[in-house]
């Protein structure tokens, strides 16, 4: 996913040269939010690290926040809060300005697939969430639980009821902290993510939804998510083939681990990955790409044991019927009045379209009126489908955003330096 970011910036800037937007919106548009500004609130969370980048024009602030892990518990976790220069702190004894110097509102970030430590936002990896430096919006990247503050766990992944309540608490907290640090803002709010972070973003959504009336979201733009694990299973194991192998392997060692399933690693892989599942995939050392490369084939019944590669034995009734409980095509009812943007590469052989089409379905079934699009066009020929899909996904979040903004594209490519 890192070679993809070259081509979503080229992409954002050919979004910014085809597509017409007016001016920024008034200051008048810049209203208060729900917390008051000056007054300190009592608050856990803490600032664990602050840096100014000169040149991206932007501060990052690392921070640790009560939240829950994936039974429940009370834990500590971890975020980044991204916020271009053209957002300022008020002075508290000179309001006068506050308008000129607010936010718009904030972009819950929700990042995909990561497994070495160093790529989760608080230890570094915020190129996507930077995107906003410009845009006078503050991004809020949640790490999720198994990185950031709790590195030393197994990560939660693809359990999005997990990962989308670390994402809220982190936006409810670090609005707390930027309040208290004299922050104020708009009321907008944008939930953006791709792969894992799509099915984290619909995850938002729904906890929103049921916990939440009160925040409303602006656009919720996501992409190549696998809301439907148990369909995304089935249709692995019947074409035996996945572009990410290091994602089916992340996901079944996740619900075994946090829903205490209790299966052993003999009954789920095969040699050579049997052995060495704790050094590939739970070290945190290795990237995805990283991996994938050591797993050394893309034909699933070559990694994953034969009790797993056929739906009928009790331990592949087991998974799906856990993968069942996250799925997020089912089980809520999402407000009418959302707006969705969603879009699949066709072909995914890493993420099934059918996940997609699922969730389309379903939330036209609910009455939200959902777009979406499902793109076929390849741009890099080294990577697979699932990362080109990656392109129009950034190319739509910042329509969406300049579009309920009504600002004019921000970013201009030739600036971008990786």
């Amino acid at each position: 996913m890192r070679k993809i970011l070259s081509w979503i910036f080229a992409a954002i800037l050919f979004c910014g040269t085809t597509a017409t937007f007016t001016s920024c919106s008034s200051d008048d548009d810049v209203i208060k939010d729900d917390i008051e500004k000056f007054e300190p609130i009592p608050t856990t969370s803490v600032i664990t690290s602050t840096k100014h980048d000169d040149e991206k024009k932007l501060t990052i602030i690392n921070f640790n926040y009560p939240s829950t892990d994936p039974n429940g518990n009370p834990v500590m976790l971890s975020a980044s809060i991204i916020i271009g220069d053209e957002v300022q702190p008020n002075d508290a004894d000179n309001t006068d300005n506050a308008a000129e110097k607010a936010a718009k509102g904030f972009l819950i970030y929700n990042h995909f697939t990561v497994y070495e430590a160093s790529e989760c936002p608080t230890k570094g990896d915020t190129k996507f969430p930077e995107m906003v430096a410009g845009s006078g919006l503050i991004a809020v990247a949640a790490d999720y639980y198994g990185f950031g503050s709790t590195e030393d766990k197994p990560q939660a992944y693809c359990m999005p009821s997990t990962n989308a309540r670390a994402s809220v608490d982190a936006l409810l907290q670090a609005k707390i902290l930027l309040a208290n640090m004299g922050y104020s803002w708009g009321t907008a709010l944008f939930n953006i993510g791709y792969s894992q972070g799509a099915q984290t973003a619909m995850g938002v959504v729904r906890l929103l939804t049921e916990e939440y009336p009160d925040i409303k979201l602006n656009y919720t733009v996501a992409g190549g998510g696998p809301y439907d694990i148990s369909e995304t299973y089935r249709i692995l194991l019947s074409t035996e083939q996945t572009e990410m192998p290091s994602t089916v392997i992340g996901t079944v060692l996740a619900y075994n681990h946090f829903l205490n399933m209790g299966i052993s690693r003999k009954q789920m892989f095969k040699e050579p990955l049997l052995s060495n599942v704790d050094e590939w995939v739970l070290s945190k050392k290795y990237t995805r790409e990283q991996i994938d490369e050591k797993v050394a084939t893309q034909t699933v019944s070559e990694f994953l044991s034969d009790e797993l590669c056929d739906l009928n034995t009790d331990i592949s009734k087991r998974f799906i019927n856990e993968f069942q409980k996250e799925n997020l095509c089912t089980g809520w009812s999402p407000r009418s009045n959302e707006k969705i943007f969603l879009l699949h590469q066709k072909n995914d052989a890493t993420v099934p379209i059918e996940n997609t089409k699922k969730m389309v379905q379903f939330l036209k079934e609910k009455g939200v009126n959902v777009e979406f699009y499902y793109n076929d066009a390849i741009i890099d020929k080294s990577l697979g489908a699932h990362e080109n899909g990656a392109i129009p996904f950034a190319i739509m979040a910042v329509t969406k955003i300049c579009s309920e903004l009504n600002i004019s594209p921000w970013i201009d490519i030739t600036k971008v330096k990786f």
